[in-house]
């Protein structure tokens, strides 16, 4: 193998592991944001819980209301009835308060029922709270973890760019413009392996000659279908 080749076969293996790590780089704030929206779930959970329970703390302070409205009216009513002298509006008054006594115990069933409900809507929002708290832990712990994978990715690719920068050196000035040019057109596989006639880069079988003259590794010989260079393991 050409030690052109050879040292070309270092610096892809760098550069190709520069260019995992940025993908994986890349990907950390889409994991991030992934996490993240687990926890929206819970929130809007908790949210809605809590808006039940207003709600429904609401109605028993509407019924309370109603109920004391009733009270106040029955209260005038029984006023007005001492202070009249006539039998028929006395009776009047009488189903007047009897009909408010009416509406009130109907008020009190439904204070109950009301109440009842606020207590269920409450043991619902501490169950989404208690749920959103655990999601929330778990979000913390991923978030922890994506922070530290960022960390150490950023370590090994600071590492490997100074040690491919080195590494870039070594490589004659007339190969590395090519060198460069194919790992950014061929997907970074620029030196590719030639097994059994064929190129390991686009599988492509290539001519007698070219074959021949990556066998001898006396030069630099690329795929005539793809313009990888080529080498034979030794």
């Amino acid at each position: 193998m050409l030690d052109e080749v050879r040292a070309l076969l270092i610096l892809q293996d760098r550069d190709r592991r520069l260019m995992a790590l940025a993908k994986d780089l890349e990907k950390l704030p889409v994991d991030e944001a992934r996490a993240k929206s687990k926890l929206a779930g819970d929130e809007a959970a908790v949210a809605k819980a809590h808006d039940a329970l207003l709600a429904a703390e609401l109605k028993v302070k509407k019924i309370e209301l109603d109920t004391e409205t009733r009270r106040t009216t029955i209260k005038r009513l029984k006023v007005q009835q001492f202070e009249t002298r006539k039998n028929d509006e006395y009776q009047a008054f009488n189903h007047e308060i009897a009909r408010y006594d009416k509406e009130i115990d109907g008020f009190e069933t439904l204070e109950l029922e009301a109440m009842e409900a606020v207590d269920r809507c409450r043991e619902a929002l501490n169950a989404a709270k208690a749920a959103f708290a655990h999601t929330q832990k778990l979000i913390s712990e991923d978030l922890a973890s994506i922070a530290q994978r960022q960390q150490r990715m950023q370590a090994e690719h600071t590492e490997v760019a100074a040690e491919r920068a080195t590494l870039a050196t070594r490589v004659p000035g007339t190969v590395f413009p090519l060198y460069e040019r194919l790992m950014r057109t061929k997907a970074g596989l620029a030196v590719a392996p030639m097994a059994e006639g064929r190129c390991g880069g686009c599988h492509m079988k290539v001519i007698a000659s070219t074959a021949i003259n990556a066998q001898a590794a006396l030069q630099i010989t690329q795929c005539e279908n793809c313009g990888r260079i080529l080498y034979v393991t030794d």
